[in-house]
């Protein structure tokens, strides 16, 4: 008798483990809450998959032997605790479809910098000519992927969400940037619960591979002197030289894997900022640790062009640069972001706060902000925080709205940013959907 797997959600983490699923001989079912996208529909049909939209009919579920859950859908939802009641083991995308994969696999986590560096050592590998793929958080479904692909690496980005459901799944190296608060509400407010997370991108790496990770990040280093790891440990430090990582000398970028170095002008990386010099180092230990040739990662350093949403310098308008940085979706982000601010800024800020503490914020906004614009359903906390901070502080209720007050608060030689520190669910689909309207009424101005 066939083994029966269903699916919950049918975004692209979903409809990718369904295919898999199919295309590997199990009796698939996928269920989604929401309206399935018709592109998403038509894969589904084309590999004679049954499914749902709008509904989770509990009968054609719990009749599964194991269930994928997408990472959206939380442990706390009604679906998960009847499930969890019958016993059925639920795992990631992620978990499910390392079952079939045989590449090399480079995962990296962290609260901040994830796709950046994600994105960068998939441009140092491709650049290098090896056949790899980009899968997780970032890019095409891993699951859809190993269904349909061949590659012989992979660099998967891995949020928590993700992380949580993997249990067998092993990385070849594993990349951890940093851990600072987010998502706590989904991890009923408890850090070291979020921090466990994290963690769990080390489970079940052998000697043979590699953890590489920032020792300037206190919570990372404090979870490291607790427990116990096997792999080939790295690290990289913009505070203090290191045997074997990454460190700042004299200005360069030193990095040392196996007693041979290489070095790099910080003022030569295309990724600007203290938090991009992080990524960079990240990417260039495990770029050397595949032992890519010091010049590809030289110039993979030096001619990324970086990540939609993230620090994108848009266009100028009237000498006011607009800067898009929606995938700033919590405080530490926009830490990064405001820090990288070399003119005046007004700040458009605000959306779903997920538990934010905006304190760490105080001493840039103070020397850097002129002007806030607060985004989103409720404003209460940030005009709290900051009222008195700015000369002005204003709401706004749409997209269109914001960046026309943020026009109108600038003047020549400024810089509008929008660097929300919330999720978008308020007002907008995802922050993908808020970038590109930010960009879109810019263009309108």
């Amino acid at each position: 008798m066939e083994k029966r797997i269903v699916i919950l959600g049918a975004g692209e983490s979903g409809t990718g483990s369904a295919v898999l699923a199919k295309t590997k001989g199990y009796d698939v079912f996928i269920s989604d809450i929401g309206k399935i996208k018709s592109h998403y529909k038509e894969i589904l049909y084309n590999y004679e998959i049954d499914w749902e939209e709008e509904q989770h009919t509990e009968r054609f579920i719990i009749n599964a032997d194991e269930i994928i859950k997408s990472p959206g859908i939380s442990d706390n939802s009604e679906i998960i605790q009847i499930i969890k009641k019958k016993e059925i083991p639920v795992v990631s995308e992620i978990e499910f479809a390392g079952r079939y994969c045989l590449a090399r696999k480079i995962c990296i986590t962290g609260s901040n910098g994830k796709t950046t560096t994600t994105s960068l050592l998939h441009h140092m590998l491709r650049k290098a000519g090896l056949n790899c793929g980009l899968a997780g958080n970032v890019g095409k479904s891993f699951a859809m992927q190993v269904a349909t692909k061949n590659y012989d690496y992979y660099v998967i980005e891995l949020s928590s969400f993700q992380l949580d459901g993997m249990f067998d799944f092993k990385a070849d190296i594993a990349i951890l940037l940093n851990i600072t608060p987010d998502h706590l509400d989904r991890y009923g407010f408890k850090m070291q619960d979020y921090v466990d997370s994290k963690f769990r991108i080390t489970r079940n790496l052998s000697e043979d591979d590699y953890f590489i990770y920032c020792s300037d990040d206190e919570i990372t280093i404090t979870e490291l002197e607790r427990i116990v790891l096997r792999a080939k440990q790295f690290e990289f430090s913009q505070k203090k030289k290191v045997k074997q990582g990454a460190f700042i000398e004299d200005g360069n970028m030193i990095v040392n894997v196996d007693h041979s170095k290489m070095s790099v002008p910080i003022s030569e990386l295309v990724l600007k900022g203290k938090h991009n010099t992080y990524n960079s180092m990240a990417a260039s230990i495990a770029g050397r640790v595949l032992d890519i040739k010091k010049e590809i990662i030289r110039e993979s350093l030096k001619d990324f062009t970086g990540v939609e949403h993230r620090l994108e310098r848009f266009i100028k308008v009237h000498g006011i640069e607009f800067i898009n940085d929606s995938k700033a979706t919590n405080v530490n982000s926009t830490w990064y972001a405001l820090e990288c601010m070399t003119t005046p800024t007004i700040w458009i800020a605000g959306g779903v706060d997920k538990g934010n503490d905006y304190s760490s914020l105080e001493s840039l906004v103070k020397e850097k902000v002129k002007g806030i614009v607060c985004l989103g359903t409720d404003n209460e906390k940030l005009h709290k925080v900051f009222g008195n901070m700015v000369e002005h502080i204003e709401d706004a209720s749409s997209m269109k709205e914001a960046v026309i007050k943020a026009y109108r608060m600038g003047e020549k030689d400024d810089t509008v940013l929008l660097s929300p520190a919330c999720a978008s669910f308020d007002l907008f689909k995802s922050y993908e959907d808020r970038g590109t309207q930010f960009k879109e009424c810019v263009r309108e101005l």
